[in-house]
């Protein structure tokens, strides 16, 4: 006869710990160049505009061409912001001014479910320029529509990804 009060609290505690274990997996973060088992990589490349473009009272959009990768080696990241050479009229609607471009280093990555928080440094050219300077880009999982909050040089850039993908997951 089957004994069902020897094996069932083992059962349960297995359970237990198990979801105990995928839970925090879930929140960890990856450090580039720790020893990790954990093999989570973030990557994403596409077009975005940020929100509220150059901003004050007449603001001018602002576009960006994105591409990023990460994970428990490190990883890169490149930003390059365009604006047009004219608020308005003829020639408006063109995103060839280089307003700033950031290429730079991932040092760390956390991942929280759809969420990665990429840290670096980077060099800056335009708006915000700079050597070596600290940035963190909060990129969210999924296609156009998916945001990315980039900080650096004392700046926030807020953008919505128009065109692309971004993932976040296991290798």
């Amino acid at each position: 006869m089957l004994r069902v009060d020897r094996w069932w609290p083992r059962v349960r505690l297995g359970g237990a710990l198990l979801a105990f274990a995928v839970i925090a997996s879930a929140s960890a973060p990856v450090v580039a160049g720790a020893e990790s088992d954990s093999h989570r990589q973030v990557s994403g490349a596409g077009r975005t505009i940020i929100e509220g473009g150059t901003g004050g009272a007449s603001p001018v959009p602002v576009m960006t061409v994105l591409a990023f990768h990460a994970d428990a080696q490190g990883g890169a990241f490149e930003c390059l912001a365009l604006a047009p050479a004219k608020a308005t009229g003829d020639g408006s609607g063109r995103f060839e001014v280089n307003a700033m471009y950031v290429t730079g280093k991932v040092i760390s990555v956390a991942v929280n479910g759809n969420t990665a928080v990429l840290r670096g440094t980077a060099k800056v050219t335009g708006l915000g320029a700079g050597h070596d300077l600290p940035f963190t880009a909060t990129v969210r999982a999924g296609g156009p529509g998916t945001t990315v909050t980039l900080e650096i040089s004392g700046l926030t850039f807020h953008e919505i990804l128009l065109e692309g993908h971004i993932t976040i997951g296991g290798s």
